[in-house]
């Protein structure tokens, strides 16, 4: 069993994340990167953002620059199985509770020599639900160091109200600058095997990739079985079948938390990378 300090547990509740070293194996990291490296390979054949690759700038058959893979613990078992992984699930049950359900995943990556920044967020200004038991599990394949983008987070962010991630009346899902001191922002240095997690309202960006070294985050999204999102309707049998551990519940929990609806959207934007290059002023392009 994975369990976290008290000491632990109250630096999560008080600065909104926390940095766990030697979660996962030398063996799961390299099943992990072996299997990513095999989407890579897919993705020289893609030549736009389909429902299952983003696609970085500059992409092309000769020099595969993929951003993001879309969930992919229904593309392959071996992300399924970081999914449910028992020292991860331990961790998060000390954070948010025996009864834990699945938010879904993604696989963020940063190609050497400037793979791109993402904006700075909540996850919350993206779908908020009736509580704020949800935290972001980060898995490195790669050491994770300033230089190759690793995130930042605001310490104590989470406690804020929320902050509108719109500009000029449309969702660009990213605050502005002046929202924020940027030298505050603690970064999330790992080594491949370590894990961060983060709180779903903790303010967190990430810098290009300004090394010759790779940046793949593998991110699994956990949430409190109680936690339901809003505006949005529930399939039950999915629903179920994203339970982890604990036991179901059809009583969401209810605690007053401002948002800000993600809405209106810019048209002809998908991906968080879309929506964010609405921005028109970015902390990171200058």
């Amino acid at each position: 069993m994975k369990s976290l300090s008290i000491e632990q547990i109250n630096f999560y509740n008080k600065n909104g994340y926390i940095l766990v070293d030697n979660v996962l194996s030398k063996e799961e990291i390299k099943e992990l990167s072996d299997v990513t490296d095999t989407f890579v390979e897919k993705s020289r054949s893609v030549t736009e953002n389909n429902e299952d690759f983003v696609l970085e700038p500059g992409h092309s058959a000769e020099n595969p620059k993929l951003r993001r893979l879309k969930n992919p613990e229904h593309q392959h078992k071996v992300y399924e199985k970081a999914l449910k992984n028992k020292n991860i699930l331990d961790i998060v049950e000390d954070l948010i509770g025996p009864n834990i359900r699945s938010h879904g995943s993604k696989l963020n990556m940063k190609a050497p020599g400037g793979g791109s920044s993402v904006e700075w967020h909540t996850d919350w200004g993206f779908y908020p639900h009736t509580n704020d038991d949800i935290l972001e599990v980060g898995i490195p394949l790669d050491d994770m160091e300033i230089e190759n983008g690793c995130l930042h987070a605001i310490p104590g962010s989470h406690k804020w109200d929320e902050i509108s991630h719109h500009e000029n009346g449309l969702f660009i899902g990213a605050v502005s600058d002046d929202s924020f001191n940027i030298e505050d922002a603690e970064p999330f240095i790992l080594r491949a095997g370590s894990i961060s997690l983060h709180h779903v309202r903790a303010l967190h960006g990430s810098a290009p990739n300004v090394s010759n070294r790779p940046r793949r985050l593998l991110l699994q999204n956990y949430s409190a079985a109680d936690a339901f999102p809003i505006g949005t309707p529930v399939d039950w049998e999915k629903w179920k079948e994203s339970m982890l551990r604990g036991s179901i519940t059809n009583k969401p929990r209810m605690e007053k938390i401002n948002m800000f609806w993600p809405e209106p959207k810019p048209e002809g934007v998908g991906s968080i990378f879309e929506v964010q290059d609405k921005k028109k002023k970015s902390i990171y392009k200058k």
